[in-house]
């Protein structure tokens, strides 16, 4: 039964909405203010709608929630507002922190500010693990030993204390909220060491090489795995540290407090074994399944002799100072991790070719030269990491690799003949265009391709036209993605005049410039990401990109300075089209105030990007109005960011004009960022 409180014309609701599956009492008043806290999922929201009536009496329905997409289903039910709290700077965490260890007339003593400071890092400005940890040193004698210990052994072997306790129950609950899947991908980061950034792809393709993440006929196991992903970001598990330019997330992290309960949680349930941290030691009784190796400091980490390495399924080295066990000493290991570890070389990949169950081996930014033979071997090997290594070739045998699906490899690393047999490959990058011209011709014959990286087009016209024929062959199949790099006399694209990459929905060009925007780009009616470099952006040009229908993001870039045109203004109109268009960047030379949007364009754009390569030095520009893109015309703008080189005399007055410019938009929470390179500057660097 839902139990109302009447005060004036208000109500409140003293109940929690888990207890009650339907709301059944309307409200009749003129005006009432609501907060509801902790809504956990949409559905629960859906019905709790329903109960409020809307009105235009100022009424206001404030709604709290750990999850993005019911924040999202809100504010679209009610034209409200999303307010995402951010944690704590150092000064509010320390006023906390104190507030809960002395008293108010009395400081932090000398002997302690300094580990007090380390311990606030470590909780990162969480309120709720600045206060659990606090609470634990409120009943601990002021030593700095006994704070050190308590700063080393944050959530790993905490000591049972009420605060802790109710952080613990809090983090319980999201972790026992999860599906079992999401459960098992939370629990995989904490292989990873405190602060790490960890890349979005790298462990979704791990994921899948432990089989944590199952095919499914609707989508290919990347895509489920980056649903996982996304799910937990969506509950706030995991963070956010860097977008790509597609406004993706690139990289993440986990937050001290989260990465140390799932962390007990992979040691209680034997997920997780750890060699090198001195607070988590491993049971030499226990069977091993996932290895994570970590230094801290200068000392070396060794394995344990006693440790029995038959049944590890994963093996994780971080850091310069580890020793690695001989691979002969391992039979069942999917997922080998040496990415970054400089000392890693040639004979640490000595009996390799024994890891018959391997799926996943990263030995990038090592001092790898060579690859064994031995790997053809790997006959469930499914990526293959040896970017930023010294390997200039790769040995013929890779070719057996029958199910490696993932091959990433630096620029101007040679191919042999045969990649036709590797019928499995979706990723392939980087792939210089001066290979055999048997490689080209069977690089067309990779029917599951579906992402591309090509680089250094070569200067025989014969390679040119094969990679051309190649090309065709893929975009008629599954390619869906491809980036090109340094294609000095455009001859691809120009390939493409009579028959378009229809099945395209990413296609980046860079280092390069396009006359102009070909036509049949016009005819790519399932392209969503593009980047073009073209010499001078037309206003047909334009309307050509305009008409793409499933375009999400567009990043244009002019060569020439357009103020010599008799067009200088480039208009974007409702007209031009653009009607999915969320992300655009635009780069030109000049002082590039050219650019001006009309009412009613681009009406789903959220974030613009304008880079003038030129320098500003116009006084003019100061003056109030001088510029105006018209960012009042994008209604559905939540960021803009403007990036140029100036005059240091006019930049405040230039920073002050962009500031009115945005303050006319109708969103008073767009976020305008300001990046200005000074010219007097740039000119000392360059001497």
């Amino acid at each position: 039964m839902l139990t109302l409180k009447q005060g004036a014309s208000r109500f409140w609701l003293p109940v929690e909405i888990s207890r009650f599956p339907m709301v059944t009492t309307y409200f009749r008043a003129p005006r009432y203010f609501i907060v509801i806290d902790d809504i956990w999922d949409i559905k629960t929201w859906d019905v709790l709608k329903c109960a409020f009536p809307m009105n235009s009496c100022g009424s206001i329905i404030i709604t709290t929630t750990r999850m993005r997409d019911v924040a999202y289903s809100c504010r679209s039910s009610i034209g409200g507002h999303i307010y995402s709290i951010k944690p704590l700077n150092m000064s509010h965490s320390r006023q906390l922190f104190h507030r809960r260890l002395f008293n108010s007339e009395e400081d932090c003593p000398l002997s302690l500010e300094t580990i007090s400071n380390q311990i606030l890092k470590k909780c990162d400005g969480l309120p709720l693990a600045i206060i659990a940890i606090s609470g634990l040193l409120a009943n601990k004698e002021r030593t700095k030993h006994l704070w050190n210990e308590v700063k080393d052994s944050i959530g790993r072997a905490l000591e049972r204390n009420p605060s802790v306790e109710r952080m613990i129950k809090i983090l319980s609950l999201s972790y026992f909220d999860l599906p079992p899947h999401l459960k098992t991908c939370l629990l995989y980061l904490s292989i990873f060491p405190e602060d790490s950034v960890i890349e979005k792809k790298a462990l979704i393709w791990k994921w899948i090489a432990e089989g944590i993440i199952h095919k499914d006929g609707k989508y290919t196991t990347y895509e489920l795995g980056e649903r996982c992903f996304n799910e937990l970001v969506n509950r706030s598990l995991i963070q956010p540290v860097e977008l790509d330019k597609y406004d993706k997330v690139f990289n993440c992290r986990v937050h001290d407090t989260i990465l140390d309960f799932i962390i007990s949680k992979s040691i209680e349930e034997n997920f997780v074994s750890f060699i090198g941290v001195p607070s988590l030691t491993i049971g030499t009784e226990s069977r091993v399944r996932r290895f994570s190796m970590q230094v801290e400091g200068e000392r070396i980490s060794e394995m344990p002799t006693s440790v029995i390495l038959s049944h590890v399924r994963s093996l994780n080295v971080f850091g310069n100072t580890v020793k690695i066990p001989p691979m002969k000493y391992f039979r069942h290991l999917r997922v080998v991790d040496f990415g970054r570890c400089g000392q890693v070389e040639n004979h640490h990949l000595a009996d390799v070719g024994r890891l018959f169950q391997l799926r996943y081996l990263n030995i990038s930014w090592t001092r790898v030269r060579n690859l064994p033979e031995q790997i053809r071997h790997l006959r469930c090997l499914e990526l293959l990491d040896i970017r930023r290594t010294e390997v200039s070739s790769l040995p013929a045998s890779i070719v057996n690799l029958k199910k490696l699906a993932h091959l990433l490899v630096s620029r101007l690393v040679r191919f042999p003949d045969g990649i036709a047999k590797m019928q499995a490959l979706e990723t392939l990058k980087w792939v210089s265009a001066d290979q055999s011209c048997n490689f080209l011709q069977e690089l067309g014959q990779l029917k599951n391709l579906r992402k591309l990286n090509l680089c250094h087009m070569n200067d025989a016209e014969q390679n040119k036209e094969i990679i051309a024929y190649s090309l065709n062959e893929l975009c008629t199949q599954n390619l869906t993605s491809l980036t090109m790099w340094n294609d000095h006399d455009s001859i691809l694209l120009n390939t493409w005049c009579t028959s378009p990459p229809l099945n395209l929905q990413k296609l980046v060009t860079s280092a390069w410039v396009l006359p102009k925007v070909p036509d049949w780009i016009g005819s790519l009616m399932n392209l969503q990401k593009l980047s073009l470099e073209v010499e001078r952006i037309r206003q047909e040009d334009i309307f050509i990109l305009g008409a793409l229908p499933s375009l999400l993001t567009l990043s244009l870039q002019g060569m020439e300075d357009r103020s010599s045109c008799k067009d200088r203004r480039l208009a974007i109109t409702s007209e031009a089209g653009f009607r999915s268009l969320r992300m655009f960047t635009y780069v030109v030379l000049g002082d590039g105030m050219d650019l001006m949007f009309t009412a009613r364009c681009m009406p789903k754009l959220e974030k613009l990007i304008i880079h003038f390569s030129g320098g500003v030095e116009n006084e003019t520009l100061c003056c109030p109005g001088a510029i105006d893109f018209g960012i009042r015309n994008l209604s559905s703008l939540t960021t803009f960011r403007c990036e140029f080189v100036c005059d240091r005399g006019i930049a405040d007055a230039i920073i002050a004009s962009l500031k009115r410019e945005v303050s006319t938009h109708p969103n008073n929470d767009l976020r305008l960022i300001i990046e200005m390179y000074n010219v007097e500057l740039e000119l000392q660097l360059l001497q």
